[in-house]
Formats: C-alpha cells, structure tokens, sequence
C-alpha cells in the first residue's frame, strides 16, 4: 500500500442530470440536484484519492458522513466534490469533503472511512446471512 498522506486531495465532477435530481431521486419534489447524489459523489471524491493507494486484495468502506447541503445547483450545471485527508487511524481514513458549483459551494461537511480486506469483509457478509 502507498502511503496516505494528510492534506492529499481529490475532486470528482458530474453534470447535474434529470436523473440526479430531487424529484428523481425521491428525496424531495423539485428538479434540483438531490442530496443522495451530493453524499455520493463526496464519496466518490474520497474513494477517487484513496483507492489509487491500496493494494488489490484491500478497499474502503464509508462509516460516516455528515454534510450540509448548503445551496441548490439547475439541471444542466457541473457539480464538483473535493475530498481532502485530514486524519489517518489505522484503517480509519477522515475526509474533510465540500462541493461546489460554477456559483460557489453548495455543500460541505465530514466523511470516514474505513480500510478492510475484501475477502474477509465479504466472508463477513456471507456468514451474517448464512447463520
């Protein structure tokens, strides 16, 4: 595993769709970008600085997030979610994590996660089903 280091950063960005938005996400009622598709692209902006870091047989997995959405973003408008490491314990990986549109951010707040083997994190899986 490559070294994590604190204040390394990344930024993902995705076009606000009909399909991203409130309405279609069932998460409100008007056609504006959806909280749901906020907190996923923040961890995509987690997982798009960390996953560059682990070995094959390793991943992350989200344990918390807590954010704000601070403003509304129009279909047809770019929305871009930074992920900055703040803090490494052990496998536990803290994110400071905001986004923005082309009129300034629009959320922001704090993310974990957490570093786990994929195999035996779903050996976990199957044996909570099978037991």
């Amino acid at each position: 595993m490559k070294e994590l280091r604190i204040g390394a950063a990344a930024q993902v960005s995705e076009v606000v769709l009909h399909t991203n938005t409130a309405a279609a996400m069932g998460s409100g009622s008007l056609d504006v970008y959806a909280t749901p598709a906020l907190v996923a692209l923040m961890e995509k902006a987690a997982c798009a600085l960390v996953d560059p870091c682990l070995d094959p047989d390793t991943t992350s997995v989200g344990i918390s997030l807590s954010i704000s959405h601070d403003a509304p973003t129009a279909v047809g408008r770019m929305v871009t979610a930074k992920a900055v490491l703040v803090g490494v314990d052990g496998r536990k990986l803290s994110f400071k994590v905001t986004a923005s549109d082309d009129h300034g951010i629009i959320g922001q707040g704090s993310h974990e996660r957490f570093l786990v083997k994929k195999e035996k994190f779903m050996a976990k899986l199957a044996a909570k089903y099978d037991g």
